[in-house]
Protein backbone atom coordinates (compact mmCIF):
# COMPACT_ATOMS: atom_id res chain seq x y z
CA UNK A 1 0.00 0.00 0.00
CA UNK A 2 2.86 2.42 0.90
CA UNK A 3 4.65 1.56 -2.45
CA UNK A 4 1.31 2.53 -3.95
CA UNK A 5 0.97 5.57 -2.30
CA UNK A 6 4.52 6.10 -3.27
CA UNK A 7 4.03 5.58 -7.02
CA UNK A 8 1.14 8.17 -7.10
CA UNK A 9 2.82 10.64 -4.79
CA UNK A 10 5.39 10.74 -7.38
CA UNK A 11 2.90 11.09 -10.13
CA UNK A 12 1.08 14.13 -8.74
CA UNK A 13 4.36 15.69 -8.60
CA UNK A 14 5.76 15.13 -11.68
CA UNK A 15 2.61 16.61 -13.26
CA UNK A 16 3.46 19.76 -10.88
CA UNK A 17 6.32 20.42 -11.77
CA UNK A 18 5.38 19.65 -15.76
CA UNK A 19 2.51 22.01 -15.17
CA UNK A 20 4.59 24.97 -13.57
CA UNK A 21 7.57 24.92 -16.36
CA UNK A 22 4.72 26.03 -18.48
CA UNK A 23 3.99 29.84 -19.01
CA UNK A 24 0.71 30.82 -20.61
CA UNK A 25 1.57 32.65 -24.17
CA UNK A 26 1.68 36.01 -24.58
CA UNK A 27 -1.58 37.77 -25.94
CA UNK A 28 -0.37 40.97 -27.97
CA UNK A 29 -2.29 44.34 -27.87
CA UNK A 30 -4.76 44.21 -30.97
CA UNK A 31 -2.56 46.86 -33.54
CA UNK A 32 -4.77 49.88 -33.95
CA UNK A 33 -5.07 50.61 -37.62
CA UNK A 34 -3.25 53.33 -38.34
CA UNK A 35 -4.99 56.47 -39.98
CA UNK A 36 -4.59 57.65 -43.44
CA UNK A 37 -2.95 60.99 -43.17
CA UNK A 38 -2.82 60.96 -47.20
CA UNK A 39 -6.11 62.71 -49.20
CA UNK A 40 -6.19 62.58 -52.79
CA UNK A 41 -8.59 65.63 -54.53
CA UNK A 42 -9.28 65.70 -57.76
CA UNK A 43 -10.31 69.27 -59.15
CA UNK A 44 -10.41 72.20 -61.77
CA UNK A 45 -7.17 73.47 -63.50
CA UNK A 46 -8.89 76.50 -62.82
CA UNK A 47 -8.68 76.19 -58.61
CA UNK A 48 -4.75 75.00 -59.52
CA UNK A 49 -3.69 77.49 -62.47
CA UNK A 50 -5.16 80.31 -60.49
CA UNK A 51 -2.99 79.39 -57.34
CA UNK A 52 -5.86 79.85 -54.86
CA UNK A 53 -5.05 75.62 -53.89
CA UNK A 54 -1.68 77.28 -52.96
CA UNK A 55 -3.02 79.51 -50.40
CA UNK A 56 -5.69 77.32 -48.91
CA UNK A 57 -3.63 73.93 -49.16
CA UNK A 58 -0.95 74.69 -47.09
CA UNK A 59 -2.76 76.29 -44.29
CA UNK A 60 -5.02 73.18 -44.00
CA UNK A 61 -2.31 70.40 -44.14
CA UNK A 62 -0.17 71.93 -40.90
CA UNK A 63 -3.83 72.22 -39.03
CA UNK A 64 -4.36 68.60 -39.53
CA UNK A 65 -1.30 66.70 -40.43
CA UNK A 66 -2.93 65.84 -43.71
CA UNK A 67 -1.48 66.17 -46.86
CA UNK A 68 -3.37 66.69 -50.05
CA UNK A 69 -2.48 65.16 -53.19
CA UNK A 70 -4.30 67.08 -55.97
CA UNK A 71 -4.91 65.73 -59.58
CA UNK A 72 -6.03 68.82 -61.59
CA UNK A 73 -8.60 68.03 -64.35
CA UNK A 74 -11.40 69.17 -66.22
CA UNK A 75 -14.74 68.93 -64.29
CA UNK A 76 -15.64 66.49 -66.36
CA UNK A 77 -12.71 64.19 -65.69
CA UNK A 78 -12.35 65.22 -61.67
CA UNK A 79 -16.26 63.40 -61.47
CA UNK A 80 -15.45 60.43 -63.68
CA UNK A 81 -12.14 60.19 -61.16
CA UNK A 82 -14.29 60.39 -58.10
CA UNK A 83 -16.64 57.85 -59.90
CA UNK A 84 -14.32 55.44 -60.21
CA UNK A 85 -12.96 56.20 -56.44
CA UNK A 86 -9.65 57.10 -57.78
CA UNK A 87 -9.97 60.18 -55.33
CA UNK A 88 -11.18 61.05 -51.78
CA UNK A 89 -13.19 64.38 -52.58
CA UNK A 90 -13.80 66.10 -55.64
CA UNK A 91 -13.92 70.55 -56.28
CA UNK A 92 -15.30 71.15 -59.33
CA UNK A 93 -17.73 74.01 -61.45
CA UNK A 94 -20.79 72.55 -63.02
CA UNK A 95 -24.00 72.07 -61.08
CA UNK A 96 -26.03 69.72 -63.15
CA UNK A 97 -23.18 67.37 -63.55
CA UNK A 98 -22.54 67.82 -59.46
CA UNK A 99 -25.82 66.96 -59.01
CA UNK A 100 -25.94 64.04 -60.95
CA UNK A 101 -22.71 62.43 -59.43
CA UNK A 102 -24.64 62.76 -56.27
CA UNK A 103 -27.99 61.45 -57.66
CA UNK A 104 -26.26 58.80 -58.98
CA UNK A 105 -24.79 57.52 -55.94
CA UNK A 106 -20.72 58.87 -56.48
CA UNK A 107 -20.75 61.52 -54.18
CA UNK A 108 -22.00 62.70 -50.34
CA UNK A 109 -22.31 65.68 -48.42
CA UNK A 110 -21.99 68.43 -51.57
CA UNK A 111 -21.53 71.70 -50.14
CA UNK A 112 -21.15 75.11 -52.04
CA UNK A 113 -17.56 76.60 -52.04
CA UNK A 114 -17.44 79.94 -54.18
CA UNK A 115 -18.06 81.86 -57.10
CA UNK A 116 -16.46 83.67 -59.74
CA UNK A 117 -17.25 84.57 -63.58
CA UNK A 118 -16.45 83.28 -67.02
CA UNK A 119 -15.49 86.13 -69.35
CA UNK A 120 -14.88 86.15 -72.97
CA UNK A 121 -11.35 87.29 -73.51
CA UNK A 122 -10.04 88.12 -77.60
CA UNK A 123 -7.85 90.57 -78.85
CA UNK A 124 -7.75 93.89 -78.06
CA UNK A 125 -8.51 94.94 -82.00
CA UNK A 126 -11.04 92.90 -81.10
CA UNK A 127 -12.02 92.29 -85.03
CA UNK A 128 -15.56 90.75 -84.52
CA UNK A 129 -16.36 93.93 -82.36
CA UNK A 130 -17.88 91.99 -79.46
CA UNK A 131 -16.59 93.83 -76.79
CA UNK A 132 -19.70 94.73 -74.80
CA UNK A 133 -22.60 92.74 -75.99
CA UNK A 134 -24.80 90.08 -74.73
CA UNK A 135 -23.23 87.02 -74.52
CA UNK A 136 -25.45 85.19 -77.27
CA UNK A 137 -24.51 87.96 -79.96
CA UNK A 138 -21.08 87.79 -78.98
CA UNK A 139 -20.84 84.24 -79.77
CA UNK A 140 -23.39 84.49 -82.87
CA UNK A 141 -21.24 87.18 -84.55
CA UNK A 142 -18.10 85.80 -83.42
CA UNK A 143 -19.38 82.96 -85.65
CA UNK A 144 -20.93 84.49 -88.54
CA UNK A 145 -17.78 86.11 -89.33
CA UNK A 146 -15.96 82.54 -89.73
CA UNK A 147 -12.24 84.49 -89.65
CA UNK A 148 -11.49 85.28 -86.03
CA UNK A 149 -10.89 81.60 -84.40
CA UNK A 150 -12.87 80.68 -81.17
CA UNK A 151 -10.39 78.10 -79.18
CA UNK A 152 -12.63 76.01 -77.28
CA UNK A 153 -11.06 73.58 -74.25
CA UNK A 154 -12.52 70.48 -75.74
CA UNK A 155 -12.06 68.64 -72.61
CA UNK A 156 -15.04 68.41 -70.98
CA UNK A 157 -14.49 70.75 -67.96
CA UNK A 158 -16.77 73.07 -66.53
CA UNK A 159 -15.62 75.73 -68.80
CA UNK A 160 -16.21 73.68 -72.07
CA UNK A 161 -19.57 72.79 -70.45
CA UNK A 162 -20.93 76.59 -70.13
CA UNK A 163 -19.67 77.07 -73.58
CA UNK A 164 -21.69 74.42 -75.07
CA UNK A 165 -24.35 75.72 -73.15
CA UNK A 166 -23.88 79.22 -74.24
CA UNK A 167 -23.69 78.37 -78.12
CA UNK A 168 -26.90 76.08 -77.63
CA UNK A 169 -28.42 79.28 -76.60
CA UNK A 170 -26.93 81.31 -79.43
CA UNK A 171 -28.61 78.80 -81.98
CA UNK A 172 -25.04 78.40 -83.81
CA UNK A 173 -23.58 74.65 -84.40
CA UNK A 174 -19.58 75.64 -83.26
CA UNK A 175 -17.82 73.73 -86.40
CA UNK A 176 -15.91 74.72 -88.88
CA UNK A 177 -12.12 76.24 -89.49
CA UNK A 178 -12.79 79.06 -86.78
CA UNK A 179 -13.64 76.95 -84.31
CA UNK A 180 -10.94 74.81 -82.75
CA UNK A 181 -11.35 71.96 -79.69
CA UNK A 182 -8.08 71.87 -78.68
CA UNK A 183 -8.37 69.75 -75.47
CA UNK A 184 -6.09 71.29 -73.33
CA UNK A 185 -6.79 73.31 -69.82
CA UNK A 186 -7.50 76.82 -69.16
CA UNK A 187 -4.35 77.89 -69.19
CA UNK A 188 -2.93 76.34 -72.49
CA UNK A 189 -6.01 77.11 -74.15
CA UNK A 190 -5.40 80.83 -72.97
CA UNK A 191 -1.78 80.99 -74.50
CA UNK A 192 -3.03 79.65 -77.82
CA UNK A 193 -5.81 81.55 -78.01
CA UNK A 194 -3.09 84.65 -77.05
CA UNK A 195 -0.97 83.41 -79.86
CA UNK A 196 -3.78 83.03 -82.84
CA UNK A 197 -4.83 86.26 -81.70
CA UNK A 198 -8.71 84.41 -81.38
CA UNK A 199 -11.47 84.64 -79.06
CA UNK A 200 -12.09 82.05 -75.97
CA UNK A 201 -14.44 81.73 -72.72
CA UNK A 202 -12.18 81.77 -69.59
CA UNK A 203 -12.89 81.81 -66.11
CA UNK A 204 -11.76 84.74 -64.18
CA UNK A 205 -9.42 83.35 -62.12
CA UNK A 206 -7.36 81.55 -64.29
CA UNK A 207 -6.89 84.56 -66.84
CA UNK A 208 -6.09 87.37 -64.19
CA UNK A 209 -3.90 84.79 -62.68
CA UNK A 210 -1.87 84.67 -66.46
CA UNK A 211 -2.80 88.42 -68.16
CA UNK A 212 0.25 89.61 -67.19
CA UNK A 213 1.97 87.28 -69.87
CA UNK A 214 -0.86 87.75 -72.45
CA UNK A 215 -2.19 90.63 -74.77
CA UNK A 216 -5.45 89.24 -74.44
CA UNK A 217 -8.48 91.31 -72.79
CA UNK A 218 -12.11 90.90 -71.25
CA UNK A 219 -14.67 91.94 -73.90
CA UNK A 220 -17.61 90.41 -72.44
CA UNK A 221 -18.01 90.34 -69.04
CA UNK A 222 -20.72 91.16 -65.80
CA UNK A 223 -23.54 89.34 -66.74
CA UNK A 224 -25.57 86.25 -65.02
CA UNK A 225 -24.80 83.55 -67.74
CA UNK A 226 -21.56 84.06 -67.29
CA UNK A 227 -21.80 83.11 -63.30
CA UNK A 228 -19.15 80.46 -62.65
CA UNK A 229 -20.23 78.39 -58.84
CA UNK A 230 -18.02 75.76 -57.25
CA UNK A 231 -19.00 72.86 -55.42
CA UNK A 232 -16.61 70.45 -53.45
CA UNK A 233 -18.12 66.94 -52.63
CA UNK A 234 -16.86 63.73 -50.93
CA UNK A 235 -16.52 60.26 -52.58
CA UNK A 236 -19.24 57.94 -51.16
CA UNK A 237 -17.62 55.64 -49.23
CA UNK A 238 -20.59 52.99 -49.20
CA UNK A 239 -19.64 52.67 -53.11
CA UNK A 240 -16.18 53.21 -52.80
CA UNK A 241 -14.99 51.70 -48.81
CA UNK A 242 -11.07 52.69 -49.61
CA UNK A 243 -11.31 56.12 -50.27
CA UNK A 244 -10.47 58.55 -47.09
CA UNK A 245 -13.89 59.56 -45.94
CA UNK A 246 -12.55 60.58 -42.76
CA UNK A 247 -9.80 63.12 -44.85
CA UNK A 248 -12.42 64.17 -47.17
CA UNK A 249 -15.24 65.59 -45.03
CA UNK A 250 -11.99 67.67 -42.60
CA UNK A 251 -10.67 69.18 -46.08
CA UNK A 252 -14.66 70.06 -47.06
CA UNK A 253 -15.10 71.27 -43.08
CA UNK A 254 -12.14 73.17 -43.48
CA UNK A 255 -12.57 74.59 -47.25
CA UNK A 256 -16.33 75.94 -45.98
CA UNK A 257 -15.54 77.31 -42.52
CA UNK A 258 -14.78 81.04 -41.69
CA UNK A 259 -11.34 80.56 -41.81
CA UNK A 260 -11.26 79.03 -45.54
CA UNK A 261 -13.86 82.01 -46.57
CA UNK A 262 -11.50 84.00 -45.60
CA UNK A 263 -8.40 82.74 -47.51
CA UNK A 264 -10.97 81.92 -50.36
CA UNK A 265 -12.11 85.61 -50.21
CA UNK A 266 -8.48 87.57 -49.60
CA UNK A 267 -6.80 85.59 -52.07
CA UNK A 268 -5.67 88.49 -54.86
CA UNK A 269 -4.28 88.88 -57.68
CA UNK A 270 -2.60 92.61 -59.24
CA UNK A 271 -5.14 93.78 -56.50
CA UNK A 272 -7.98 91.77 -57.68
CA UNK A 273 -10.62 89.52 -55.80
CA UNK A 274 -10.72 85.93 -57.82
CA UNK A 275 -13.27 84.36 -55.88
CA UNK A 276 -15.90 85.02 -53.31
CA UNK A 277 -16.88 82.54 -50.54
CA UNK A 278 -20.77 81.25 -50.31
Amino acid sequence: MKKVFSVLLTVILLFSLVACGKTAPKQEAPKSVEENKTIVLSTTTSTKDSGLLEKLLPVFEQKTGYQVKVLSQGTGQALKTGELGDCDVVLVHSRAAEDKFVADGFGVNRRDVMHNDFVIVGPEHDPAKIKGLPVVEALTRIAEMKKTEFISRGDDSGTHKKELELWTKSGVKPEGKWYLSVGKGMGDTLIMTDEKQGYTLADRGTYASMKDKLKLVVLVEGVPELLNPYGIIAVNPTRHPKVNHNGAIALIEFITSQEGKDIINGYKVNGQQLFFAK
